[in-house]
């Protein structure tokens, strides 16, 4: 008897969960452009996750480098333990120089480890996901200043610290998004590098930014584990 309501109650909370996440991608098609992404890109993105060996039910991880002005979308089965790389997006702009940011209106694109707190179908800047920034690190970092908030992968041509990508762009990596949180994920993470972090570059930027010394060795460690496990740390 204590089994089969054991049985009865996992059930029904796989359906509410399940639920929820359908009920999120509808609430999100009800906005007309996300509405018009997914019937402009989602045929063309089946086919290419398709072609790469995804599944739809995929998890999602991205990894953005601001001097190389690239963002990488990586996917992976809910079984799987690695992620695989799936596409590359250049950014269409540029604010602020190397380093982390620290305070508001410094131009400056955040450095760290993220996660995607916002789906915003209305932005100013056609669609855009909002990381969490400012995190503890950040916090910690700013100090007495007031560090700004407000940081979006989004689409148009122009930054004042966020990553553009323009409106065509922004709609693939939307949907992706859309769909691994419709999957079950329920935090998407976003790592963003000042560069490549290998032992080369790192010799070749530290010399010009002897303040970052600490904090980019620190972030070489996390882009380091996952050069090497293909999963964020």
């Amino acid at each position: 008897m204590m089994k089969h309501l054991f049985n009865l109650f996992f059930l029904l909370i796989m359906s509410q969960t399940l639920s929820a996440q359908n009920d999120f991608k509808q609430q999100q098609l009800s906005f007309e452009r996300v509405n018009t992404a997914y019937t402009e890109k989602w045929n063309g993105l089946q086919e290419e996750l398709l072609h790469k060996g995804f599944k739809e039910n995929f998890q999602l991880y991205i990894a953005a480098y601001k001097s190389e002005g690239k963002l990488e979308v990586w996917l992976k089965a809910k079984n799987l333990r690695y992620f695989s790389l799936f596409k590359t997006f250049d950014f269409s702009a540029h604010s602020g120089t190397l380093g982390p940011k620290t305070k508001k209106d410094d131009l400056q694109t955040p450095e760290g480890s993220y996660f995607i707190e916002r789906f915003n179908p209305q932005s100013r800047f056609y669609l855009s996901l909002g990381i969490n920034y400012p995190n503890a690190a950040d916090l910690q970092r700013s100090g007495s200043n007031d560090p700004g908030s407000a940081i979006y992968i989004h689409g148009s041509r122009v930054t004042v610290g966020c990553i553009p990508l323009t409106d065509e762009k922004i709609k693939e990596v939307y949907l992706l998004a859309v769909e691994a949180k419709n999957n079950g994920q329920t935090q998407i993470p976003v790592q963003i590098f000042p560069f490549r972090m290998t032992k080369e570059n790192m010799n070749t930027k530290l010399p010009g930014f002897p303040q970052h010394n600490a904090f980019w060795k620190t972030l070489q460690v996390a882009y380091d584990y996952f050069e090497k496990h293909k999963n964020p740390a």
